[in-house]
């Protein structure tokens, strides 16, 4: 099937007209690949319900219970092999999908881009549900108007949705083509109290996201943070439950900047930092700093004895220089590192414990799966003391591995881990940043492996060439480590819709649904499914025989 498109415009700029445009008024051509059926991320305790449907539809076609029992043979034999089983591909929108006004952007240029990407096998889409555009009018009033028309068009395509509780600011970051700040109720509340959000040790304050250490203290006018995501996220189900499981496959939890698990320890706002630096402490802020080392002082006291654990204590607090925190520590104390990490990057778990806790209490029994996404953090990887990652929150280290432990944590939880840079090579980065994509993929895999979780993935910029996307490719296997149960795709915008960016696209598809690589039939039906070479060419000859005498 070839869909034609005569129109030098990409969908993404079309401009709205009073009729949508029909397919034939455009100029493109856009190749499109068959669409297969991909095996969605699907609850353990909801395969059984899954069969029975696909049973009720095949009896439905009038397949008797011997062909009912051969298609689905045939459905889980082409899935139960974690490196041939296919995988399905979501493609992100736009940041401005939704206005600042709470509407749907541009929602004729939407419409032909969802139908173009349904065309090839696309799995389906994700979009942020901005905390500063829903509950943009005042606390627990929210607007979910233009999320409704997207769901509703989406739905009308057969795609499915990824849908992201994104409670950090939009701007400042890699790739932000718009600004959507925190809502401004909590923005006022802000500027009366600036500890509220991460503070480095200049001083320098973190608009994106409210301080993990305000978790628990009600400070949005009345409510902690973590009540106020519950009350977001209870809207929304509440809002669409009829489409959850259905349209609405997955919420993605944001626990942090650019809506990661992380310290926002490397923002690019106003020139702070700038790649590779390894980044800075986000703990400086006094919300953090009295409520959790108060704890830790009571910990180093036991250990240490009174005078010691309060001489290194009142060092920690007054906080060393980066350069200096990852040198030598004072010889006969404990480490001081050590010591600080562990707390610092516990802290972080703590606080993906609660929200994600919230979410499964939250949208547990609706049918959507629940996500949460690392950062693929990847520069000085190669380092011994892995810097840029300890800032972030992940203490992982040549002799400890900072990922298992929040794998285990979504694992706890039944959530999904997924991990950007999936596009990335060793060889394309710069000699003097120490950095290991691939390395760092192959560690994050291994660690799910081991915590049985699930892991899905996305790339970490705007990438339209083959090269990139036969790195996803070979990342999507389970060759080393846990395979991908999905992967998203980084974004959809004019770009996209392009010449050899558009086939590069339709041939990554195609090939994600076949397992990430061209496979072989076998010769010989070993598994009594039909899907052999001898099978195959018989069913050819047949059909030849059949319409030659026609």
């Amino acid at each position: 099937m070839t869909l034609t498109l005569r129109s030098s415009t990409s969908f993404i700029n079309l401009k709205d007209t009073k009729t949508l445009k029909t397919p034939d008024e455009f100029s493109t051509v856009i190749c499109s690949a068959k669409i297969k059926p991909s095996c969605r991320l699907r609850a353990k305790s909801s395969m059984q319900e899954a069969q029975l449907s696909r049973d009720k539809q095949l009896t439905k076609q009038g397949l008797g219970r011997s062909e009912i029992k051969e298609k689905l043979h045939e459905l889980s034999v082409a899935h139960q092999n974690g490196n041939e089983s296919s995988v399905p591909v979501f493609v992100m929108l736009p940041l401005d999908t939704v206005t600042q006004g709470g509407h749907l952007n541009k929602p004729r240029a939407m419409n032909a881009s969802l139908m173009a990407l349904k065309s090839v096998g696309v799995e389906g889409v994700m979009v942020d549900a901005w905390w500063g555009l829903v509950e943009k009018d005042g606390p627990l009033k929210y607007n979910w108007e233009g999320y409704a028309e997207l769901i509703q068009m989406v739905q009308k395509h057969g795609l499915k949705l990824q849908v992201v509780m994104s409670f950090h600011q939009c701007g400042g970051n890699v790739g932000d083509s718009c600004s959507i700040p925190l809502p401004p109720w909590v923005l006022e509340e802000i500027s009366k109290d600036p500890d509220l959000v991460y503070t480095d040790r200049s001083g320098r304050r973190n608009p994106e996201y409210i301080s993990l250490g305000c978790d628990t203290i009600p400070v949005l006018k009345g409510r902690t943070p973590i009540q106020v995501y519950s009350d977001f996220m209870r809207s929304f189900r509440d809002t669409f439950r009829d489409y959850l499981g259905r349209a609405v496959v997955e919420i993605q939890v944001g626990m942090g900047p650019c809506g990661e698990l992380r310290y926002p320890s490397y923002p690019e706002s106003n020139g702070t930092w700038r790649f590779p630096g390894i980044g800075e402490f986000q703990c400086y802020d006094k919300v953090t700093c009295e409520l959790h080392w108060q704890h830790q002082q009571r910990r180093l006291i036991k250990r240490t004895g009174e005078e010691v654990g309060r001489t290194i204590l009142g060092s920690t607090i007054n906080f060393l220089k980066i350069q200096a925190f990852f040198g030598e520590m004072v010889p006969g104390t404990p480490s001081m590192d050590k010591f600080f990490l562990e707390w610092y990057s516990e802290n972080l778990l703590k606080h993906g414990d609660r929200i994600l806790a919230a979410a499964k209490g939250i949208f547990q029994g609706t049918g959507a799966n629940l996500s949460g996404k690392v950062a693929g953090i990847h520069w000085h990887h190669k380092t011994r003391s892995h810097a840029a990652e300890s800032t972030a929150g992940y203490y992982n280290t040549r002799h400890r591995d900072g990922y298992l432990p929040i794998a285990r944590m979504f694992s706890k939880h039944g959530v999904i881990l997924n991990f950007t840079c999936m596009e990335m090579r060793d060889r394309e980065q710069p000699d003097h940043a120490n950095c290991s994509p691939e390395g760092l993929v192959r560690q994050v895999k291994m660690a799910t492996k081991t915590a049985g979780t699930e892991l899905a993935g996305e790339n970490a910029l705007e990438r339209y060439d083959a090269s990139a996307y036969a790195q996803v490719m070979t990342t999507s296997r389970s060759d080393s480590g846990n395979g991908l149960s999905a992967f998203t795709y980084l974004r959809m915008n004019k770009k996209l819709f392009e010449g050899d960016n558009w086939r590069n696209l339709v041939e990554f598809v195609k090939s994600m649904s076949d397992g990430g690589r061209r496979t072989r039939l076998p010769e010989c039906d070993s598994i009594g499914s039909n899907l052999y070479v001898g099978f195959v060419k018989e069913k050819k000859e047949k059909k030849i025989k059949e319409a030659a005498l026609v």
